[in-house]
């Protein structure tokens, strides 16, 4: 299949291996409030594409993430008086049961940063000792001079235009131990009330790129096939992983193709956590059939911004119906049988073009119909309603299971 690559800016052949399993590593939720549709889109993507893989033989190993030690989640954690990990456990339980109930595929490997803290040490101290990193005053950062490259994946015009972008998502320009305004943390000293774990520069916790760089590293191995998440990582985030992990390693490239979704908007503004703008999955849950909601959010081609519209489930609701009876229809055993062929091999033809979805559910949407009224005709659907299945089971579709 042919898949977009962000950092190369073009799609490329992805050879799906034969002698081991492909490598998949997921950015997964900073657990300090409930899973949204936004979460709910890109972890879709990668379930399609997982799918897909099995359905052509191959095989996937899958490890997503938990960020459970980031400031967004302490800062919840101290708004509403609670234990940060009592915060985290409780919400990761949520994400874990609406992932089910989406009927997603679970990943094989699921660390939390908490967990992992002992990890990522080594690979800071190699750092330093390659002169990528400095340590001031018991804070680590990475000194982002080192790789002229950093940042290239982000598309945009020079250091000032980085530092901006930076700025937006998170970066502290001003810290005053910082060498240059753009370096970012590895190591910092925890602030009062924060966790703190033992490190060679002294009690503290990590910085979030390195959470990723170490547990991607220690479960899926030096190199990754895939590695994704939402559009939002393409800067600082991914570039950051990049950086650090290559010189760690010594073998580059660290990822073949870096797979990003768009993000969810509603009413005008991107649906995020900090605005409070959310569409949770389990209040959707209770409008809507999980189907529905797959349906509905593999609609969009996975690298566009979408605008999650409320009226427009329900329609989702009705094709999701109308496959569901297609599935369950009565032609004539005896009747002529109905072609799916052509059907069959556009929706296959969409995934391997980029994971096309809007035109794979546009032939499940057409078989689905073709069955139908070719049932009501006296056609013998039997063979359809098996293509139909398999293009339905390779979506997750309750339906089809």
């Amino acid at each position: 299949m042919w898949l977009f690559d962000t950092l190369r800016g073009q799609k490329a052949e992805l050879l799906i291996p034969r002698d081991r399993p492909l490598t998949l590593y997921v950015c997964g939720v900073t657990p300090y409030d409930t899973t949204h549709v936004g979460h709910a889109h890109t972890f879709l993507i990668f379930d399609v594409l997982i799918r897909y893989i099995r359905h052509c033989g191959g095989t996937v190993r899958y490890c997503q993430n938990t960020t459970d030690v980031d400031d967004p989640l302490f800062e919840r954690a101290a708004r509403d008086g609670v234990p940060w990990d009592e915060l985290a456990r409780r919400e990761t339980e949520q994400f874990v049961k609406d992932c089910r109930a989406l009927n997603l595929i679970p990943p094989d490997f699921f660390p939390k940063a908490s967990e992992e803290i002992a990890t990522m040490i080594p690979i800071i101290e190699r750092l330093v000792e390659l002169g990528h990193a400095y340590v001031h005053n018991g804070n680590v950062y990475f000194d982002v001079s080192t790789e002229p490259t950093y940042g290239a994946m982000a598309r945009v015009d020079g250091y000032e235009a980085l530092l901006a972008l930076a700025n937006e998502r998170g970066n502290n320009p001003n810290d005053p131990l910082k060498d240059d305004p753009l370096d970012f943390v590895l190591w910092q000293r925890s602030r009062p009330g924060e966790p703190t774990w033992p490190s060679p520069w002294g009690r503290g916790r990590p910085g979030w790129h390195i959470e990723c760089t170490a547990m991607a590293t220690r479960y899926l191995g030096p190199q990754i096939d895939i590695h994704g998440g939402g559009r939002d990582l393409i800067f600082p985030h991914h570039p950051s992983e990049i950086v650090q992990t290559e010189p760690y390693t010594g073998k580059r490239p660290f990822v073949h193709f870096w797979v990003h979704g768009g993000l969810a908007w509603l009413d005008g503004q991107k649906m995020s956590k900090s605005l409070g703008n959310l569409v949770f999955i389990k209040d959707a849950l209770q409008q809507h059939s999980a189907d529905a909601l797959r349906w509905y959010l593999l609609s969009f081609a996975y690298r566009d911004d979408f605008e999650y519209v409320r009226s427009d489930v329900p329609l989702a609701e009705q094709q999701v119906e109308r496959l569901t009876a297609a599935l369950a229809a009565q032609g004539d055993p005896k009747g002529e049988p109905l072609n799916a062929e052509p059907f069959y091999q556009t929706y296959f033809a969409a995934l391997d073009n980029d994971l096309d979805t809007p035109k794979a559910l546009a032939q499940i949407g057409a078989l689905s119909n073709a069955i139908l009224e070719a049932a009501s005709s006296g056609y013998n659907v039997v063979g359809a309603q098996s293509a139909l299945r398999e293009m339905a089971h390779v979506f997750g579709f309750w339906a089809a299971a």
